[in-house]
């Protein structure tokens, strides 16, 4: 067989997804890892809007069709206009809607259309889609809409909200698959009447050959000159529902301890806040810092003593955080302020990776991270825990191929190949 007969006998599988940036290696973005890993057994198309970032400064086209890392891209225009304004992410959002839809319905036939929750209502244009070219529909989900809108308070409850929740549940439940990230998303899904045989678990993922233990001889200590101090780290987004205000609670706690230091890394719509909050609380034990480039991740996330991760019980069983796989892959315990009834705290707990508090509790947090300050040695351990759980359980080759595995399950009767038939 050729290398043209065997592409074209690969299953085509198409992914709807407003902001797909261009390079994985060079942004770390989980969908571009995702298709390209994929490229390698099945033919992959991505229809795509604008990036809102490129960090990498990868060159691409703005608009039309280019091949990058064995990806088929289809870029279309849409406005960039400020977010600030909600008529002006109204207008972002249906100018995206139009485009896309108008290009996908005239991309080569896919056997599996998968669909993402950016935006949410992509998986209506997936349900036309899948009429349109009698393909199977995947909803890829790595949040539950509009739950998870309400319980951010991006969403009212009222009429607006029941209406979209009706209609949104109803797609769910007409997919032919969905993948979630956690038990307890599948366990909201199964409340809202989804058949548990139509959803799938595959959780987020981490590369452990770029994300690793860099413990001694540190860089980023050395930049930050945190020489020998206990760091304990916040890494990620700095947005409304961390609720990071508990984390500079326990600081101030503890801003009599000269050898504990707290760095949050990152950015986030209440930076500037937390910043502030920090000021007038006068911590100076209490350092912000910008996010890392993906290059320095490793000594970055290995620099902590101890990771602080939160998860509002509120939105527990919506989302489960993707930063905690970057923390087991560094070989770094976790301070996870939540509830005990969440995957997260099972994780925690089960692997014996870390500590579980109770969310939004500034003493039981300062409680435990001036404890870990005091016994390294138990910590080191749990590092070393952690590293092997990131390697065994969630490496992004064994993630991406198991998605793999579960796309050509879905695909064997949907096209019989030469291949297939020899």
């Amino acid at each position: 067989m050729t290398p043209e007969t065997e592409l074209e006998n690969r299953r085509r599988v198409l992914f709807l997804n407003r902001s797909y940036w261009p390079d994985a290696e060079a942004t770390g973005q989980l969908l571009t890892e995702l298709c390209e890993d994929l490229a390698e057994v099945f033919d992959v198309a991505v229809v795509c809007g604008q990036p809102n970032k490129n960090p990498g400064n990868v060159e691409f086209k703005r608009s039309g069709m280019e091949m990058h890392g064995g990806v088929e891209i289809h870029r279309v225009f849409n406005l960039q206009l400020p977010k600030s304004s909600f008529i002006g992410r109204l207008t972002n959002f249906f100018s995206y809607m139009t485009t896309s839809c108008i290009r996908a319905l005239f991309v080569r036939r896919p056997d599996v259309v998968i669909v993402e929750t950016d935006p949410p209502l992509l998986c209506f244009l997936g349900l036309l889609l899948r009429w349109r070219f009698k393909a199977t529909l995947v909803m890829y989900l790595q949040d539950i809409y509009p739950d998870v809108a309400l319980k951010l308070g991006k969403l009212r409850y009222g009429i607006l909200y029941r209406v979209i929740r009706r209609l949104m549940h109803s797609a769910y439940r007409r997919a032919d698959r969905i993948v979630v990230l956690s038990e307890d998303m599948r366990d909201m899904l199964l409340a809202i009447g989804v058949a548990s045989e139509r959803i799938s678990i595959i959780p987020n993922w981490v590369d452990t050959n770029l994300v690793y233990p860099v413990k001694e001889k540190n860089a980023f200590r050395d930049r930050n000159k945190l020489g020998n101090d206990f760091v304990v780290m916040y890494s990620g987004n700095l947005g409304m529902s961390q609720r990071l205000e508990h984390f500079l609670d326990a600081a101030n706690l503890l801003k009599e301890e000269s050898e504990i230091r707290f760095l949050l890394v990152g950015d986030g719509a209440t930076k500037p806040e937390l910043i502030a909050y920090a000021e007038n609380l006068g911590l100076k034990n209490v350092t912000f810092l910008d996010y890392q480039p993906k290059s320095e991740l490793a000594i970055s996330l290995s620099a902590a003593d101890l990771h602080f991760v939160v998860l509002d019980p509120t939105i527990a069983g919506c989302l489960m955080p993707s930063k905690i796989y970057g923390i087991l892959a560094a070989g770094t315990p976790m301070l996870a302020s939540t509830i005990d009834q969440c995957e997260l705290a099972r994780l925690v707990r089960e692997g014996d990776v870390g500590y579980v508090v109770a969310f939004g509790d500034p003493e039981a947090i300062a409680e435990r991270i001036h404890w870990s300050a005091t016994h390294r040695d138990e910590l080191a351990e749990m590092g070393e825990r952690a590293r092997q759980l990131a390697v065994d359980q969630y490496d992004r080759s064994y993630i991406t191929r198991t998605f793999g595995e579960l796309l050509l399950a879905l695909t064997c009767g949907h096209r019989v190949s030469t291949a297939d038939k020899s």
